[in-house]
């Protein structure tokens, strides 16, 4: 008997023990509610998918592409046009819009740089399907011209010249930022950037390749 009673006064103390040390959750009180964090209930706009426009057809077969831009667009070796091409979400279509720009053979000036969005459903789509199902929503015929694409803004740079400057070396260029805004596309930046006058009218390459005068190996002559 006093073997058991000595065993229940050690078991009550432990318990107090524990309850005095614990660091559980009746010592820290209630759990606070911590908000969850949930994911936006907006779904991300889906990626537009790329539809592969033949850009040459797409450039001769548009009314609004300049007559001179069509008749110089012609292949500078075999088959092979100066037209760069590229895809993008510029526009929030669901088809990615698809910017060209119209080059020289020989210089590669931009001659003419244009973007097309792919038309609505409807009338709208019937009046397009002589050029793809595309409708043409920015030009710039005015050269030397390019047009790109950067994070879902239209970049047209024109480089710019005084009078003597080469083709190789402008004065300058000016950059424009374009964003589609209201079924068109409106201006947002304007830069213009000088480049120094100082650079040579030899391309670099050919100054690298110019072989230095070659050296005597014999004294001066006495």
């Amino acid at each position: 008997m006093v073997c058991a009673a000595v065993v229940s006064l050690l078991l009550v103390v432990a318990l107090m023990a524990c309850t005095a040390t614990s660091t559980g959750t009746r010592d820290e009180g209630p759990a606070r509610s911590e908000p969850v964090a949930s994911s936006p209930t907006g779904a991300a706009s889906p990626t537009p998918r790329v539809k592969r426009a033949d850009a040459v057809k797409l450039l001769k077969a548009d009314p609004e592409v300049d007559a001179g831009v069509k008749r110089d667009l012609k292949p500078c070796v075999g088959d092979e046009y100066p037209v760069d091409v590229s895809y993008g979400d510029l526009t929030g279509a669901k088809v990615s819009d698809v910017v060209i720009n119209v080059l020289t053979c020989g210089d590669a000036v931009g001659i003419g740089a244009y973007v097309y969005r792919v038309a609505d459903g409807g009338k709208a789509a019937e009046e397009a399907a002589a050029t793809q199902g595309y409708v043409n929503v920015f030009r710039n015929e005015t050269p030397p011209v390019y047009a790109e694409i950067d994070r879902g803004d239209l970049v047209v740079t024109r480089q710019m010249y005084d009078k003597g400057d080469s083709v190789a070396y402008p004065s300058g260029e000016e950059v424009v930022t374009y964003q589609w805004k209201d079924g068109s596309f409106a201006e947002q930046f304007r830069q213009h950037n000088d480049y120094s006058n100082t650079v040579t009218s030899e391309p670099p390459q050919a100054l690298a390749e110019t072989p230095s005068p070659a050296r005597s190996e014999d004294g001066p002559a006495a």
